[in-house]
């Protein structure tokens, strides 16, 4: 049976390993990686295959994942095409910024593309993943695609046109950070640490998972969370007044520059 080939044994790929061990995916997976030691880690972890060569790890997939930093992906395209791919193959680049396009330069027909954004929360089964599918990629290509991202959580099809933008949005950088301010702040001002962080994870993640698990507008669950005199309405007023939507939409704007750059676009 032809595997699973991950080209590129980084985080993403570790975090994916641990999500489809979970989920009790049961087509052979073989990792390639430069780093012997990489490869290494990963096979005693997820006991999965380890393929030093990278055109015997090409040779032997069913389905290619393309997990390698954006700027690295011109090189590895061009490897593998020094030796020809005569059957059909998926290939499916997780490399934030580069476009399908420059994926298809790359990498020719027989080979059809798709693009996957997947998030590291994905190693607990709870991930999100978006998806974007080249025009020639066929409907059973499709699902298999979907279908190995839907075994470590929710899967979202977008246009391609919107994937930077999603790319810097869905990030749990954002939710790691906004809790590690807040607890910092609430120890700031007095709060012990214990306390501090207990408080900030209901204040982030119980309320977004109400508002997720009920039928709720966000607008009143707000007005309902911050009562107009209150001590909650005082704290999101001044936040805003320092200008906080226009910080983050500032940082959104700032992640596309760097995927962008980092794709050499």
């Amino acid at each position: 049976m032809k595997a699973t080939v991950f080209l590129g044994g980084g985080r993403i790929t570790g975090a994916l390993l641990a999500g489809l061990g979970l989920a009790g995916y049961d087509r052979p997976i073989v990792v390639h990686d430069r780093h012997p030691e990489k490869l290494r880690n990963l096979k005693r972890e997820y006991g999965i295959a380890v393929e030093p060569d990278l055109h015997r790890a090409v040779e032997s997939a069913h389905l290619l994942m393309i997990a390698v930093r954006p700027d690295s992906v011109p090189a590895l395209l061009k490897e593998i095409g020094t030796r020809n791919i005569r059957r059909r193959l998926t290939a499916v680049s997780l490399a934030a910024g580069v476009p399908l396009s420059q994926l298809r330069a790359g990498l020719r027909s027989p080979v059809k593309w798709a693009r996957a954004m997947p998030s590291p929360v994905c190693r607990t089964g709870r991930g999100l993943t978006a998806l974007t599918f080249g025009r020639d990629l066929s409907g059973a290509a499709r699902a298999t695609v979907r279908d190995l991202f839907a075994r470590v959580g929710a899967v979202l099809e977008i246009p391609e046109n919107q994937f930077d933008a999603f790319t810097v949005t869905f990030s749990s950088s954002h939710g790691y950070h906004a809790l590690a301010t807040l607890i910092a702040a609430a120890e700031a001002i007095g709060l012990d640490r214990k306390s501090a962080r207990v408080a900030a994870a209901h204040a982030l993640a119980d309320g977004i998972a109400a508002w997720r698990a009920g039928t709720s507008p966000l607008q009143d669950l707000l007005q309902e969370a911050s009562t107009p005199g209150g001590t909650a309405a005082a704290v999101i007023a001044s936040i805003n007044d320092a200008g906080y939507a226009r910080i983050v939409q500032q940082g959104l704007c700032a992640g596309i520059r760097r995927a962008r750059k980092n794709a050499g676009r």
